[in-house]
């Protein structure tokens, strides 16, 4: 591809800053980036099971109906979840968790409290959540170095010991049993949920979520950073499950027909996923995805070490600049659009399978964006090729239009332009200049003359075009003209001398318009063929599509030779490219300045008339 380097350069350098400053600040394609991520991990996941050994308890539509005449409207009494947790206990899980906020007291029912507190005792296993709420109401929270002890806060070297912190902790329950930590649920920009906070630091203190207390409480190593990317496995509702209402009332028999061990070694974590209770969130498997899932997903995560790792800041940046370096550079050496723009789809599929591949290996790789600026980079440059293509075809039509007919201009440009360094073609070269133009000079204004002129080099160029020769230019008052250029034309002699006869004759009409001062108008035309250079030649500053070499020099001898003899003289070599096309006369042998031997000089004449 000839494209010009100094467009390009400009354009690359603008795509580096433009991929440093969107993978490093502006983030601008973040969501489409996580929509392909999540797109990648919503079909990975759908290929796994969660762990068997989380279950969920969900109050579910079913339990809200059916529960109805034994606990009334939601929220039920506490003394209901009670009886729930001594059935489970009874089962010997290794942790149940509740995903209900237990945060008022019930000022109606408080036996209903009391009792649901007396379950607890003796457990050792039961979590409850807490919430963080809006950090501009902490001076009206609790100390925090209090409620540290009640609530597992972990103090760090640079804890401040008078600060408060607003935060809706079981109070339902009592403080002996508050082994709690937050569910707050955390969106990314676009909406989606795929992150669960590990920790909340406030002050310096760490607040623990509810997933990194159970985990912790289990044994679980729990990485110390704010939060985890979510590692997700199935759909939603693929954690093995059971309705509250129908466990409880299996708890209620006297003789239970769901199995003894159930829940023998497992986390339970007891939650809502009835519409009508609104626990459901965004995330990347669904847009309607159960809280209590989610916080299932995050001890699934915790309990196998198997959370999503994201790649490192500087990747996207360092990949950005190598598309974008390789493609330059593939362009820059000569490489056409087609040839980088498929190489550019073959790395695009690369990478693109290498971060779904990458995703089922738990790690994010940020690719799209990167792909997209390259491939915006490739259109422009694209743009950048078609632009400057359209112009130098524009400028060549300018061009050439002054010296061939506009129809085979269009065919020039429609077969790829011209050799601008020149070429070696066979061609005929005519000349034709004015005889008596000195006379007629005298008795003439410039200005008229000017006129005149123009009127008759517009007659004589327009026969040129007419039969596919190109002007080559105006010396004075005589015209050069060339068949075979740029154009192929294997009949450039016959189209020539059929120019030559027409010009002859439109000379006579010329003459006849401008009346008696045509009497001493007349012209003289030479034509030779033979092989010349052809191109633009000239400086760099201006350039003319020309015809040198001695066929040129010949014919212009040529013409030169007609005054007295004939208005029209051709060579030999011309004469016999004609063939039979034309009537010719000769005129005999004549020495020319420059050639050893005398040239043979033909009058020609259309078939059937007088030379």
């Amino acid at each position: 591809m000839d494209i010009l380097s100094k467009p390009l350069t400009r354009i690359a350098a603008l795509f580096f800053v433009l991929a440093v400053a969107e993978t490093v600040w502006l983030h601008a394609l973040l969501p489409l980036e996580n929509r392909l991520s999540d797109f990648f991990v919503r079909q990975q996941a759908q290929a796994l099971q969660p762990d068997p050994g989380i279950v969920t308890v969900d109050i579910d539509d079913a339990s809200l109906a059916r529960m109805q005449e034994v606990a009334g409207n939601w929220p039920w009494p506490r003394a209901v979840h009670g009886e729930l947790v001594r059935g489970i206990a009874a089962q010997r899980p290794a942790a149940i968790v509740f995903d209900i906020l237990f945060s008022e007291r019930d000022q109606y029912r408080p036996e209903s409290d009391r009792l649901f507190n007396e379950s607890l005792e003796t457990l050792d296993n039961i979590y409850f959540p807490m919430v963080r709420r809006d950090p501009a109401l902490d001076a009206q929270g609790a100390p925090l170095i209090q409620i540290a002890p009640l609530l597992g806060l972990t103090r760090t070297g640079r804890a401040d010991p008078e600060a408060r912190v607003a935060l809706l902790p079981p109070l339902a329950i009592d403080p002996r049993h508050w082994r709690s930590g937050t569910i707050n649920f955390e969106e990314d920009r676009d909406g989606v949920g795929r992150r669960y906070r590990l920790y909340t630091e406030a002050y310096g203190w760490l607040i623990p979520s509810l997933p990194a207390r159970v985990a912790a409480g289990l044994g679980y190593p729990v990485p110390q950073q704010d939060d985890m990317i979510l590692a997700w496995r199935g759909k939603a509702h693929s954690f093995s499950h059971v309705s509250y209402a129908e466990l409880y009332e299996d708890f209620e028999r006297e003789r239970p027909q769901r199995p003894r061990d159930e829940f023998t070694g497992k986390i339970v974590i007891v939650g809502a996923d009835a519409t009508g209770l609104h626990d459901m969130r965004v995330t990347p498997l669904a847009s309607l995805h159960p809280g209590v899932e989610i916080l299932a997903t995050a001890l699934d995560d915790l309990k196998n070490r198997r959370m999503m790792q994201a790649a490192p800041a500087w990747f996207a940046a360092l990949l950005a600049l190598g598309l974008l370096a390789a493609l330059a550079a593939a362009l820059l050496s000569g490489i056409n659009l087609l040839r980088s723009g498929l190489g550019l789809a073959v790395a695009s599929a690369l990478l693109l399978g290498g971060s779904y591949l990458a995703v089922g290996r738990l790690w994010l790789l940020p690719v799209l964006a990167p792909l997209l600026l390259a491939w915006v980079f490739y259109f422009c440059c694209a743009l950048a090729e078609y632009l400057r293509e359209r112009r130098s075809r524009e400028q060549a039509v300018q061009m050439f239009s002054r010296f061939v007919n506009p129809h085979v201009v269009r065919e020039l440009i429609a077969h790829g332009g011209i050799n601008r360094a020149g070429e070696s073609r066979q061609i005929t070269v005519l000349f034709s200049d004015i005889r008596g133009f000195t006379t007629l000079s005298e008795r003439h204004t410039p200005q008229e003359i000017v006129a005149l002129l123009n009127r008759y080099f517009s007659l004589q160029v327009e026969v040129i075009f007419r039969h596919g020769g190109s002007l080559d230019k105006f010396i004075g008052d005589a015209i050069m003209a060339f068949w075979g250029a740029p154009l192929d034309d294997d009949q450039h002699a016959r189209h020539a001398v059929a120019a030559a006869l027409e010009m002859a004759e439109v000379l006579q009409h010329f003459k006849r318009e401008i009346g008696a001062e045509g009497l001493a108008f007349d012209v003289g035309i030479g034509i030779h063929s033979g092989p010349a250079v052809v191109g633009l030649i000239g400086s760099e500053q201006r350039r003319e599509y020309t015809a040198i070499g001695d066929t040129v020099n010949l014919a212009s001898r040529i013409e030169g030779l007609t005054k007295g003899v004939s208005r029209i003289l051709v060579s030999r070599e011309t004469m016999e490219l004609c063939g039979d096309a034309f009537d010719f006369r000769p005129h005999g042998s004549y020495k020319v300045k420059g050639r050893g031997r005398e040239v043979e000089l033909f009058a020609p004449a259309n078939k059937g008339e007088t030379p």
